[in-house]
């Protein structure tokens, strides 16, 4: 798929701009944190703190609860990944998408770019998500961490510029975490960082995004003028 015949627009710096979903896109964030420490209680493991159950949003599902409970034995993960699925889907409901997503999401469309996810959560978890009407055809295309690989691998983000045949200075990564810009860095492709997710963006210089958007008005503004 191409994008559509921009005749007459400013010209665009990039082609296709891949979200990072939770706490970038959805407001997720502390509901996570939450059932990550409630999913290791459940099986006996060092309930992490805030900060360290935060950090590991955005990876993989087995590959952020490992993280977060290295005492709980391999042998229990699958009973935590049970947990922490019994727990998210608990509060499912109680979660939105940021004000503003999807005024930003249109403009971005109407303005010829090509949009995609590009996330942690599972196949089955994105699809969810993305059922709802007013997310329905909004984006173009989606990675997720269960059919790719986990981030800060890069493999998503390559799979995403094959798709669409878009050179990695073409694609903007925008997401919430190390790992999100890491990944972008590891697939040299731009990035941009939000304050408003589950890192600290004081850990983002190091990887050089081309902005942090402490909003999502922020955003929107940014990408209106530099995207």
């Amino acid at each position: 798929m191409c994008p559509g015949d921009n005749s007459g627009m400013k010209a665009k710096n990039f082609d296709l701009i891949a979200f990072d979903w939770d706490g970038t896109l959805f407001d997720s964030t502390r509901i996570i944190i939450r059932c990550i420490q409630a999913a290791v209680k459940d099986v006996g493991g060092t309930v992490p703190s805030d900060k360290d159950a935060g950090y590991v949003i955005g990876l993989g599902l087995m590959q952020a609860l490992a993280h977060a409970a290295p005492d709980v034995p391999p042998e229990k993960y699958p009973a935590l990944g049970e947990r922490y699925r019994h727990h998210y889907s608990a509060h499912y409901n109680d979660l939105s998408l940021f004000e503003g997503v999807l005024p930003l999401l249109a403009e971005l469309r109407a303005r010829g770019h090509l949009l995609a996810v590009a996330t942690g959560k599972s196949r089955r978890g994105l699809d969810e998500a993305l059922k709802s009407d007013e997310l329905r055809g909004l984006f173009h295309s989606s990675r997720t961490a269960d059919e790719t690989a986990g981030k800060p691998d890069p493999r998503m983000l390559h799979e995403l510029m094959d798709e669409f045949n878009i050179p990695a200075a073409r694609m903007l990564m925008v997401g919430d975490t190390t790992h999100d810009l890491q990944m972008a860095m590891n697939a040299a492709c731009p990035s941009v960082g939000v304050s408003y997710g589950a890192h600290e963006p004081d850990t983002f210089a190091v990887l050089r995004p081309l902005h942090i958007a402490h909003s999502v008005q922020d955003l929107r503004d940014w990408l209106a003028v530099s995207a």
